[in-house]
Protein backbone atom coordinates (compact mmCIF):
# COMPACT_ATOMS: atom_id res chain seq x y z
CA UNK A 1 0.00 0.00 0.00
CA UNK A 2 1.45 3.69 -1.09
CA UNK A 3 2.28 5.35 1.77
CA UNK A 4 1.71 9.76 1.92
CA UNK A 5 3.17 12.55 3.54
CA UNK A 6 0.23 14.89 4.65
CA UNK A 7 -0.19 18.41 6.59
CA UNK A 8 -3.34 19.09 8.04
CA UNK A 9 -4.92 21.19 10.81
CA UNK A 10 -6.97 20.00 13.69
CA UNK A 11 -10.33 21.46 15.21
CA UNK A 12 -7.92 23.93 17.19
CA UNK A 13 -6.23 25.30 14.15
CA UNK A 14 -2.96 23.22 15.18
CA UNK A 15 -0.48 21.73 12.68
CA UNK A 16 0.31 18.33 12.23
CA UNK A 17 1.71 16.34 9.66
CA UNK A 18 3.21 12.88 9.46
CA UNK A 19 3.02 9.66 7.41
CA UNK A 20 -0.17 7.62 6.98
CA UNK A 21 -0.65 4.28 4.07
CA UNK A 22 -3.44 4.86 1.43
CA UNK A 23 -4.71 3.14 -1.73
CA UNK A 24 -4.56 6.78 -2.88
CA UNK A 25 -4.87 10.42 -2.24
CA UNK A 26 -8.57 10.42 -1.82
CA UNK A 27 -8.16 7.77 0.47
CA UNK A 28 -5.46 9.70 2.53
CA UNK A 29 -7.13 12.43 3.05
CA UNK A 30 -10.57 10.69 4.07
CA UNK A 31 -8.22 9.07 6.41
CA UNK A 32 -7.37 12.44 7.72
CA UNK A 33 -11.13 13.52 8.09
CA UNK A 34 -12.25 10.49 10.00
CA UNK A 35 -9.37 11.95 12.38
CA UNK A 36 -11.06 15.09 12.48
CA UNK A 37 -8.40 16.74 11.00
CA UNK A 38 -8.39 19.42 7.69
CA UNK A 39 -5.69 18.11 5.28
CA UNK A 40 -3.91 20.95 3.58
CA UNK A 41 -1.43 19.06 1.81
CA UNK A 42 -0.77 15.11 0.62
CA UNK A 43 1.60 14.19 -1.44
CA UNK A 44 3.04 10.46 -1.94
CA UNK A 45 6.38 9.01 -0.23
CA UNK A 46 8.62 8.16 -3.82
CA UNK A 47 12.35 8.13 -4.37
CA UNK A 48 11.61 9.47 -8.15
CA UNK A 49 10.71 12.13 -9.53
CA UNK A 50 8.12 12.27 -12.68
CA UNK A 51 10.54 10.54 -15.04
CA UNK A 52 11.69 8.06 -12.49
CA UNK A 53 14.98 8.94 -12.94
CA UNK A 54 16.14 11.43 -10.50
CA UNK A 55 16.57 10.36 -6.65
CA UNK A 56 14.35 12.51 -4.37
CA UNK A 57 16.64 12.02 -1.34
CA UNK A 58 19.48 14.14 -2.68
CA UNK A 59 20.81 14.25 1.14
CA UNK A 60 22.06 11.22 3.44
CA UNK A 61 19.44 10.11 5.49
CA UNK A 62 21.51 7.13 7.68
CA UNK A 63 24.71 7.75 9.00
CA UNK A 64 27.63 5.20 8.53
CA UNK A 65 27.07 4.01 11.76
CA UNK A 66 23.18 4.47 11.52
CA UNK A 67 22.63 2.57 8.66
CA UNK A 68 24.76 -0.63 10.37
CA UNK A 69 22.39 -0.65 13.42
CA UNK A 70 19.20 -0.11 10.52
CA UNK A 71 20.53 -3.46 8.95
CA UNK A 72 20.88 -5.63 12.16
CA UNK A 73 17.23 -4.64 13.02
CA UNK A 74 15.80 -4.99 9.92
CA UNK A 75 18.13 -8.67 9.77
CA UNK A 76 16.49 -9.34 13.32
CA UNK A 77 13.12 -9.22 12.34
CA UNK A 78 13.18 -11.26 8.71
CA UNK A 79 15.38 -13.51 10.31
CA UNK A 80 12.46 -13.99 12.69
CA UNK A 81 10.37 -14.80 10.46
CA UNK A 82 8.69 -11.63 10.14
CA UNK A 83 7.37 -10.72 6.97
CA UNK A 84 10.00 -8.00 4.83
CA UNK A 85 6.97 -5.72 4.55
CA UNK A 86 5.76 -5.98 8.05
CA UNK A 87 9.52 -5.69 9.34
CA UNK A 88 9.57 -2.42 7.42
CA UNK A 89 6.56 -1.52 8.85
CA UNK A 90 7.90 -1.58 12.03
CA UNK A 91 10.75 -0.40 11.63
CA UNK A 92 9.64 3.17 9.73
CA UNK A 93 7.57 3.54 13.25
CA UNK A 94 10.94 3.05 15.39
CA UNK A 95 12.78 5.99 13.23
CA UNK A 96 14.23 8.61 14.89
CA UNK A 97 13.65 11.03 11.90
CA UNK A 98 10.81 12.16 10.12
CA UNK A 99 13.27 11.94 6.73
CA UNK A 100 14.14 8.00 7.89
CA UNK A 101 10.53 7.23 8.74
CA UNK A 102 10.10 8.98 5.04
CA UNK A 103 13.19 6.53 3.47
CA UNK A 104 11.59 3.41 5.24
CA UNK A 105 7.86 4.26 4.60
CA UNK A 106 8.84 4.50 0.40
CA UNK A 107 10.90 1.46 0.68
CA UNK A 108 7.60 -0.65 2.22
CA UNK A 109 5.48 0.93 -1.00
CA UNK A 110 7.97 0.01 -3.57
CA UNK A 111 7.69 -3.79 -2.30
CA UNK A 112 4.11 -3.82 -1.74
CA UNK A 113 4.00 -2.32 -5.55
CA UNK A 114 6.04 -5.35 -6.34
CA UNK A 115 9.71 -4.46 -6.41
CA UNK A 116 12.28 -6.28 -4.90
CA UNK A 117 13.89 -4.99 -2.04
CA UNK A 118 16.62 -4.49 -3.56
CA UNK A 119 15.41 -2.73 -6.65
CA UNK A 120 13.78 -0.65 -4.14
CA UNK A 121 17.20 -0.41 -2.20
CA UNK A 122 18.09 1.21 -5.39
CA UNK A 123 15.87 4.15 -5.66
CA UNK A 124 17.80 5.64 -2.77
CA UNK A 125 21.44 5.30 -4.13
CA UNK A 126 23.09 7.93 -1.54
CA UNK A 127 22.13 5.12 1.57
CA UNK A 128 22.27 2.01 -0.43
CA UNK A 129 25.47 1.52 -2.27
CA UNK A 130 26.35 -0.86 -4.96
CA UNK A 131 27.48 -3.54 -2.78
CA UNK A 132 24.92 -3.03 -0.33
CA UNK A 133 22.16 -3.98 -3.10
CA UNK A 134 24.02 -6.49 -4.41
CA UNK A 135 24.26 -8.50 -1.09
CA UNK A 136 20.42 -8.12 -1.01
CA UNK A 137 19.92 -9.46 -4.24
CA UNK A 138 22.14 -12.06 -3.49
CA UNK A 139 19.59 -13.06 -0.47
CA UNK A 140 16.72 -12.73 -1.92
CA UNK A 141 17.74 -14.86 -4.82
CA UNK A 142 18.75 -17.28 -2.37
CA UNK A 143 15.96 -16.88 -0.21
CA UNK A 144 17.83 -16.83 2.63
CA UNK A 145 17.46 -12.36 3.05
CA UNK A 146 17.87 -12.84 7.37
CA UNK A 147 21.56 -14.63 7.28
CA UNK A 148 22.69 -12.35 3.79
CA UNK A 149 21.36 -9.20 5.87
CA UNK A 150 23.18 -10.21 9.31
CA UNK A 151 26.53 -10.76 7.42
CA UNK A 152 25.77 -7.62 5.89
CA UNK A 153 25.66 -5.47 9.44
CA UNK A 154 28.20 -7.94 10.52
CA UNK A 155 30.65 -6.44 7.50
CA UNK A 156 29.47 -2.64 8.26
CA UNK A 157 30.34 -2.78 11.49
CA UNK A 158 33.72 -3.87 11.57
CA UNK A 159 34.25 -1.55 8.60
CA UNK A 160 32.76 1.16 11.01
CA UNK A 161 34.65 0.15 13.45
CA UNK A 162 38.38 -0.11 11.86
CA UNK A 163 37.89 3.37 10.73
CA UNK A 164 37.28 4.67 13.93
CA UNK A 165 40.07 3.37 15.32
CA UNK A 166 41.94 4.58 12.91
CA UNK A 167 40.41 8.18 12.78
CA UNK A 168 40.82 7.64 17.08
CA UNK A 169 44.57 6.90 17.02
CA UNK A 170 45.57 9.78 14.64
CA UNK A 171 42.98 12.31 16.25
CA UNK A 172 44.95 12.93 19.24
CA UNK A 173 48.33 13.70 17.01
CA UNK A 174 46.45 16.41 15.24
CA UNK A 175 44.87 18.37 18.33
CA UNK A 176 48.08 18.54 19.41
CA UNK A 177 49.72 19.74 16.72
CA UNK A 178 47.13 22.15 16.08
CA UNK A 179 47.33 23.13 19.68
CA UNK A 180 51.12 23.69 19.32
CA UNK A 181 50.97 26.00 16.14
CA UNK A 182 48.50 28.16 17.79
CA UNK A 183 50.57 28.66 21.08
CA UNK A 184 53.82 28.97 18.69
CA UNK A 185 52.11 31.89 16.91
CA UNK A 186 50.94 33.63 19.64
CA UNK A 187 53.86 33.87 22.03
CA UNK A 188 56.07 34.79 18.54
CA UNK A 189 53.78 37.49 17.07
CA UNK A 190 52.71 38.99 20.98
CA UNK A 191 54.64 37.63 23.59
CA UNK A 192 57.82 38.08 22.13
CA UNK A 193 57.54 41.46 20.58
CA UNK A 194 56.10 42.65 23.96
CA UNK A 195 58.54 41.28 26.49
CA UNK A 196 62.06 41.40 24.28
CA UNK A 197 60.87 44.42 22.16
CA UNK A 198 61.69 46.41 25.41
CA UNK A 199 65.08 45.84 25.25
CA UNK A 200 65.74 46.75 21.34
CA UNK A 201 66.15 50.15 22.91
CA UNK A 202 69.60 49.64 24.36
CA UNK A 203 73.02 50.08 22.63
CA UNK A 204 73.90 47.07 23.95
CA UNK A 205 73.86 44.25 21.43
CA UNK A 206 70.75 41.16 22.27
CA UNK A 207 71.42 37.72 22.44
CA UNK A 208 71.95 35.94 19.18
CA UNK A 209 68.54 33.89 19.73
CA UNK A 210 66.77 36.87 20.82
CA UNK A 211 67.38 38.70 17.59
CA UNK A 212 66.48 35.50 15.73
CA UNK A 213 62.81 35.44 17.69
CA UNK A 214 62.49 38.70 17.08
CA UNK A 215 63.35 38.53 13.08
CA UNK A 216 60.94 35.56 13.04
CA UNK A 217 58.45 37.77 14.71
CA UNK A 218 58.67 40.31 12.41
CA UNK A 219 58.44 37.74 9.45
CA UNK A 220 55.05 36.02 10.86
CA UNK A 221 53.31 39.77 11.71
CA UNK A 222 54.16 41.40 8.23
CA UNK A 223 54.04 38.26 5.62
CA UNK A 224 52.18 35.64 7.69
CA UNK A 225 48.69 36.28 6.11
CA UNK A 226 50.50 35.92 2.79
CA UNK A 227 51.86 32.36 4.30
CA UNK A 228 48.17 31.71 5.32
CA UNK A 229 46.46 32.79 2.12
CA UNK A 230 49.36 30.61 -0.02
CA UNK A 231 48.58 27.71 1.93
CA UNK A 232 44.66 27.80 1.82
CA UNK A 233 45.05 28.54 -1.85
CA UNK A 234 47.35 25.83 -2.26
CA UNK A 235 45.42 23.74 -0.56
CA UNK A 236 42.10 24.30 -2.25
CA UNK A 237 44.23 24.24 -5.55
CA UNK A 238 45.28 20.66 -4.46
CA UNK A 239 41.26 19.92 -3.97
CA UNK A 240 40.13 20.86 -7.40
CA UNK A 241 43.03 19.20 -8.77
CA UNK A 242 41.70 15.82 -6.97
CA UNK A 243 39.15 16.30 -8.52
CA UNK A 244 40.59 15.29 -12.29
CA UNK A 245 40.95 10.90 -12.44
CA UNK A 246 44.34 11.15 -13.57
CA UNK A 247 46.02 13.48 -10.90
CA UNK A 248 43.54 11.72 -8.23
CA UNK A 249 45.33 8.29 -9.09
CA UNK A 250 48.72 9.88 -8.92
CA UNK A 251 48.41 11.73 -6.10
CA UNK A 252 47.10 7.95 -4.79
CA UNK A 253 49.83 6.27 -5.76
CA UNK A 254 52.28 8.58 -4.15
CA UNK A 255 51.06 8.20 -0.63
CA UNK A 256 51.49 4.48 -0.99
CA UNK A 257 54.94 5.36 -0.87
CA UNK A 258 54.66 7.48 2.33
CA UNK A 259 57.19 5.31 4.74
CA UNK A 260 54.02 5.84 7.71
CA UNK A 261 50.47 6.62 6.38
CA UNK A 262 51.15 5.05 2.86
CA UNK A 263 51.61 1.31 4.74
CA UNK A 264 47.96 2.50 6.53
CA UNK A 265 46.27 2.96 3.71
CA UNK A 266 47.78 0.48 1.81
CA UNK A 267 46.43 -2.06 4.51
CA UNK A 268 43.07 -0.52 4.89
CA UNK A 269 42.32 -0.95 1.37
CA UNK A 270 43.12 -4.12 1.19
CA UNK A 271 41.01 -5.19 4.29
CA UNK A 272 38.48 -3.25 2.70
CA UNK A 273 38.55 -4.46 -0.22
CA UNK A 274 39.04 -8.35 1.23
CA UNK A 275 35.91 -8.03 3.45
CA UNK A 276 33.93 -6.86 0.61
CA UNK A 277 34.79 -9.68 -1.66
CA UNK A 278 34.57 -12.00 0.71
CA UNK A 279 30.84 -10.75 1.64
CA UNK A 280 29.77 -10.78 -2.17
CA UNK A 281 31.44 -14.15 -2.59
CA UNK A 282 29.51 -15.89 0.49
CA UNK A 283 26.07 -14.29 -0.62
CA UNK A 284 26.36 -16.49 -3.89
CA UNK A 285 27.32 -12.98 -6.35
CA UNK A 286 29.52 -14.03 -9.20
CA UNK A 287 33.20 -13.43 -8.99
CA UNK A 288 33.38 -11.11 -11.85
CA UNK A 289 30.63 -8.92 -10.50
CA UNK A 290 32.02 -9.13 -6.90
CA UNK A 291 35.31 -8.34 -7.66
CA UNK A 292 33.64 -5.05 -9.48
CA UNK A 293 31.56 -4.58 -6.75
CA UNK A 294 34.52 -4.25 -4.35
CA UNK A 295 36.97 -2.58 -6.31
CA UNK A 296 34.37 0.61 -6.77
CA UNK A 297 34.28 0.26 -2.48
CA UNK A 298 38.44 1.07 -2.45
CA UNK A 299 39.04 4.78 -1.57
CA UNK A 300 42.51 4.87 -3.24
CA UNK A 301 42.07 5.40 -7.08
CA UNK A 302 45.59 3.68 -7.69
CA UNK A 303 44.29 0.72 -5.92
CA UNK A 304 40.97 0.90 -7.24
CA UNK A 305 42.86 0.37 -10.89
CA UNK A 306 45.27 -1.99 -10.24
CA UNK A 307 41.91 -4.03 -8.76
CA UNK A 308 40.24 -3.15 -12.24
CA UNK A 309 43.09 -4.12 -13.49
CA UNK A 310 43.02 -8.06 -11.83
CA UNK A 311 39.20 -8.31 -12.51
CA UNK A 312 40.26 -8.00 -16.68
CA UNK A 313 42.65 -10.72 -15.85
CA UNK A 314 39.92 -13.08 -13.72
CA UNK A 315 37.88 -12.18 -16.57
CA UNK A 316 40.48 -13.96 -18.91
CA UNK A 317 40.77 -17.11 -16.97
CA UNK A 318 43.16 -16.01 -14.45
CA UNK A 319 42.90 -17.33 -11.31
CA UNK A 320 42.49 -14.79 -8.39
CA UNK A 321 45.33 -14.89 -6.55
CA UNK A 322 47.76 -14.94 -9.21
CA UNK A 323 46.03 -11.79 -10.98
CA UNK A 324 46.35 -9.99 -6.95
CA UNK A 325 49.76 -11.17 -6.70
CA UNK A 326 50.64 -9.66 -9.56
CA UNK A 327 49.46 -6.31 -8.31
CA UNK A 328 52.30 -5.15 -5.89
CA UNK A 329 50.18 -2.29 -4.12
CA UNK A 330 48.18 -5.05 -2.72
CA UNK A 331 49.51 -7.04 0.55
CA UNK A 332 51.18 -10.63 -0.23
CA UNK A 333 49.09 -11.51 2.39
CA UNK A 334 45.49 -11.08 0.29
CA UNK A 335 47.06 -13.38 -2.51
CA UNK A 336 48.39 -15.56 -0.48
CA UNK A 337 45.36 -16.87 1.20
CA UNK A 338 42.92 -16.16 -1.69
CA UNK A 339 45.46 -19.13 -3.41
CA UNK A 340 44.77 -21.21 -0.39
CA UNK A 341 40.50 -20.37 -0.75
CA UNK A 342 41.38 -20.89 -4.33
CA UNK A 343 42.88 -24.29 -3.92
CA UNK A 344 40.57 -25.56 -0.60
CA UNK A 345 37.56 -24.04 -2.37
CA UNK A 346 36.59 -22.12 0.48
CA UNK A 347 37.50 -18.53 -1.10
CA UNK A 348 35.03 -16.75 1.01
CA UNK A 349 36.44 -18.00 4.46
CA UNK A 350 40.07 -17.33 3.20
CA UNK A 351 39.47 -13.69 2.08
CA UNK A 352 37.33 -12.97 5.43
CA UNK A 353 40.80 -14.12 7.08
CA UNK A 354 42.95 -12.18 5.22
CA UNK A 355 40.43 -9.12 5.80
CA UNK A 356 40.66 -9.64 9.73
CA UNK A 357 44.28 -10.21 9.72
CA UNK A 358 45.05 -6.53 7.49
CA UNK A 359 42.60 -5.11 10.02
CA UNK A 360 44.41 -6.37 12.91
CA UNK A 361 47.77 -4.99 11.56
CA UNK A 362 46.05 -1.80 10.67
CA UNK A 363 44.92 -0.99 13.95
CA UNK A 364 48.62 -2.36 15.49
CA UNK A 365 50.33 0.53 13.32
CA UNK A 366 47.64 3.14 14.09
CA UNK A 367 47.97 2.88 17.45
CA UNK A 368 51.87 2.31 18.03
CA UNK A 369 52.48 5.71 15.37
CA UNK A 370 50.26 6.96 17.74
CA UNK A 371 51.56 6.33 20.70
CA UNK A 372 55.15 7.02 19.18
CA UNK A 373 54.01 10.58 17.77
CA UNK A 374 52.01 12.06 21.12
CA UNK A 375 55.38 12.25 23.22
CA UNK A 376 57.30 13.10 19.95
CA UNK A 377 54.76 16.28 19.59
CA UNK A 378 55.32 17.33 23.14
CA UNK A 379 58.69 16.78 22.87
CA UNK A 380 58.61 19.13 20.16
CA UNK A 381 56.33 22.06 21.37
CA UNK A 382 58.44 21.66 24.79
CA UNK A 383 61.26 22.69 23.00
CA UNK A 384 59.90 25.04 20.62
CA UNK A 385 58.25 26.75 23.54
CA UNK A 386 61.43 26.86 25.89
CA UNK A 387 63.22 28.26 22.63
CA UNK A 388 60.93 31.24 22.67
CA UNK A 389 61.24 32.09 26.33
CA UNK A 390 64.61 31.42 26.40
CA UNK A 391 64.30 34.78 24.15
CA UNK A 392 62.74 36.49 26.00
CA UNK A 393 64.53 35.24 29.23
CA UNK A 394 68.23 36.44 28.13
CA UNK A 395 68.04 39.58 27.81
CA UNK A 396 66.55 39.62 31.61
CA UNK A 397 69.31 37.76 32.35
CA UNK A 398 71.78 39.75 30.60
CA UNK A 399 70.46 43.31 32.01
CA UNK A 400 71.08 41.70 35.52
CA UNK A 401 74.65 41.71 34.79
CA UNK A 402 74.99 45.26 33.29
CA UNK A 403 73.51 46.38 36.43
CA UNK A 404 75.70 44.32 38.70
Amino acid sequence: MPAYRFEALDAKGKAANGLLEADNAKAARAQLRSRELVPLAVTPVTAATTDGTAPKFTRRVFSAGARAVWTRQLAGLVGSGLPLERALTALADESETDRQRELVAHLKSEVNAGSSFARALATAPREFDDVYRAVVAAGEQSGALGPVLERLADDQEQQQALRSKVLGAMLYPAIVSLVAMVIVVILVTWVVPQIAGAFTSSKRALPALTVAMLGISAFVRQWGWAVALLAVGAAVAFTLARRTEAFRERSDAAMLRLPLFGRLARGYNAARFGGTLAMLASAGVPILKALQAAAETLSNRAMRKDALDALAQVREGAPLASALAAKKRFPGLLSMFARLGEQTGQLPLMLQRASNQLSAEVQRRAMGAATILEPLLIVGMGVVVVLIMLSVLLPIIQLNTWVK
